[in-house]
């Protein structure tokens, strides 16, 4: 991929599954680099969440789009942390329980969803020096990213770091369950018509398996800072 020059840095895509760890590796990279994170799961989460508060049919797509229409969703990065709103209320943690991370699978193919959400995503990182993830912002969101990561790690050990997250907000769920539904989720976002879960072709693999957090994050910024590097940007 070549290195364009953008007003504010490089567009920085990370994909991957569920679990892999995109949205901890995102904020911790931005904020390393001075970028802003863009995190494109929790917008299609908020618009699962307005979905689900409506009561609407998630295979109705006419009423889905009118919702898309009007939905104002919004990521605020302020004091470091990310807190998202769907139509003026706080969501942050009502969008991260399993069975919305299962309703944002089935809204997230629905293309009146997608292009609504794409055309924001395109319009808040078109500028660069921005680190955004997802499922197909290397494909379909920014297919000319200077910067493009596939974030992955086994079935198991995703079902485990989500286990341990949702027992320590209190959820009643077990090991088996959790699994399951990781590896549900990777079936629905591998085989849905728009847009799959899939590798770019210039997409770096980066295993997050056995890695901490710090291996992981290191080996993305030393990559990051030369293609930052190679483009002439200052940090």
């Amino acid at each position: 991929m070549a290195v364009n020059a953008r007003p504010n840095g490089l567009i920085i895509a990370i994909d991957g599954p569920s679990g892999a760890g995109k949205s901890t590796i995102a904020r911790l990279l931005a904020k390393r680099l001075g970028y802003l994170q863009i995190d494109t799961g929790a917008m299609y989460r908020a618009v699962a969440f307005l979905v689900g508060q409506a009561g609407i049919d998630p295979g109705d797509a006419a009423a889905v789009e009118r919702l898309c229409s009007s939905a104002d969703i919004r990521l605020d990065n302020a004091n470091c942390s990310l807190r998202v709103y769907a139509n003026g209320q706080d969501v942050t943690e009502l969008i991260r329980t399993p069975e919305m991370s299962l309703m944002t699978s089935r809204i997230s193919a629905l293309r009146p969803v997608r292009e609504s959400m794409m055309l924001l995503q395109r319009r808040l990182g078109q500028d660069g020096g921005v680190v955004l993830e997802g499922r197909d912002i290397g494909t379909a969101v920014f297919p000319d990213a200077e910067l493009k990561f596939f974030l992955f790690a086994s079935p198991e050990e995703r079902g485990k770091r989500r286990y341990a997250e949702l027992v320590g907000n209190g959820e009643q769920v077990t090991l088996e369950e959790t699994i399951e539904a990781v590896t549900r989720r990777d079936r629905q976002d591998s085989q849905r018509d728009i847009a799959p879960l899939r590798q770019a072709e210039d997409a770096i693999p980066v295993d997050s398996s056995h890695s901490s957090i710090d291996e992981v994050l290191n080996k993305m910024e030393d990559i990051a800072r030369g293609k930052i590097q190679q483009a002439g940007t200052l940090l």
